[in-house]
């Protein structure tokens, strides 16, 4: 075989950087164009956006117009994103406390269990279920979550944990946090459970077989060895199941109730997050002439892409303190390196 002439290798490398930068390059280009889509918001709301609770587009009617900072905006134009930030958090963490168990314990049984056979099979059923529209997921949760909350689970919720201010009623029709949170973990379950997979395949197979031979049983085996040799990808893993539940649009849209200008009183309140009220409001945003209420969606849209970011940048930090800290526990069973 004859060795690659010097252009072709210089080619190579050159088209393979490129291919490399350009996920940076995406990156920031969409960063920069929601920054100018947003900086009339940005120079009009101030600091206040963040902490702001109403949301309101004003008079678009009466032909009246505010200046504030040198901006004009409709009367009563008024801008906050905290419901939505609390709305998108809340039904974030329901969402993980629901799918990482439950993919935790399918990717375990995938490893560790099941026939080769049957996780074979197993496994293209949850990679399949990935691949399911969230429109589809959204249809779902009103036919079948939604009611199972208001006429069920919400009801027993109440009667259990009703000493709870948060799980205490009234529950309602069943469209509100509770059914947004639970649709989102059945969409992240898949995701969590391949890469979780993928990653307690890579544990060495002489490391559990030392195991076995020092007599540990198969639920000791995972606990003590399987499962903190691969924290750092689970970790991952679960990370990536939060940028899709936070990012996460029709689904929600559709379970959550849409709530604006109000924050939940409890578990079954009816919810805004970030992403679904974007698409909910921006047709009448899109009715505003001075442009102020689609500006103030780009702002909202630049605060849910910085917040995922810093979520995925503070993986490393997060793993590396969890490692340092599953360590220094007498017993821990942290990985060596």
């Amino acid at each position: 075989m004859s060795r690659p002439t010097p252009w072709r290798e210089s080619l190579i490398r050159a088209t393979s950087g490129i291919c490399a930068a350009s996920a940076l390059f995406f990156l920031f280009a969409v960063l920069a164009v929601m920054f100018v889509f947003a900086w009339p918001s940005i120079i009009f709301n101030g600091w206040h956006f963040l902490w702001g609770v109403p949301w309101s587009i004003g008079n678009l009617y009466g032909g009246n117009f505010v200046v504030h900072n040198g901006i004009e905006a409709p009367q009563g134009a008024e801008y906050g994103m905290l419901v939505f930030l609390v709305g998108t958090v809340l039904t974030s963490l329901i969402a993980l406390v629901v799918a990482v168990p439950v993919s935790l314990g399918v990717a375990v049984f995938l490893t560790e269990v099941a026939p080769a056979r049957l996780a074979a099979a197993v496994g293209v059923l949850v990679e399949l279920l990935s691949g399911v529209p969230s429109v589809v997921f959204g249809l779902w949760g009103v036919e079948v979550v939604a009611p199972l909350v208001g006429h069920g689970l919400g009801i027993f919720l109440t009667r259990t944990l009703g000493f709870i201010p948060f799980f205490a009623g009234p529950v309602g029709t069943g469209v509100g946090l509770l059914s947004a949170g639970l649709v989102l973990a059945v969409m992240i379950i898949p995701i969590i459970a391949a890469i979780s997979r993928d990653i307690l395949a890579r544990v060495p197979r002489d490391m559990k077989e030392q195991g076995l031979a020092l007599g540990v049983t198969r639920w000791e085996l995972v606990r003590t060895i399987v499962l903190p040799y691969a924290r750092s990808g689970i970790i991952g893993a679960v990370v990536l199941g939060l940028g899709r539940a936070m990012g996460e649009t029709m689904a929600v849209l559709m379970v959550s109730g849409s709530a604006i200008n109000i924050l939940p009183h409890n578990v079954y309140s009816p919810v805004g997050t970030m992403a679904a009220n974007i698409v909910a409001l921006l047709d009448s945003a899109m009715t505003d002439s001075t442009g102020m209420a689609v500006h103030a969606l780009a702002e909202l849209a630049l605060a849910l892409f910085m917040i995922t970011l810093i979520v995925n940048l503070l993986v490393p930090v997060v793993t590396s303190g969890v490692n340092i800290i599953a360590g220094t526990v007498p017993g821990a069973g942290g990985e060596k390196h």
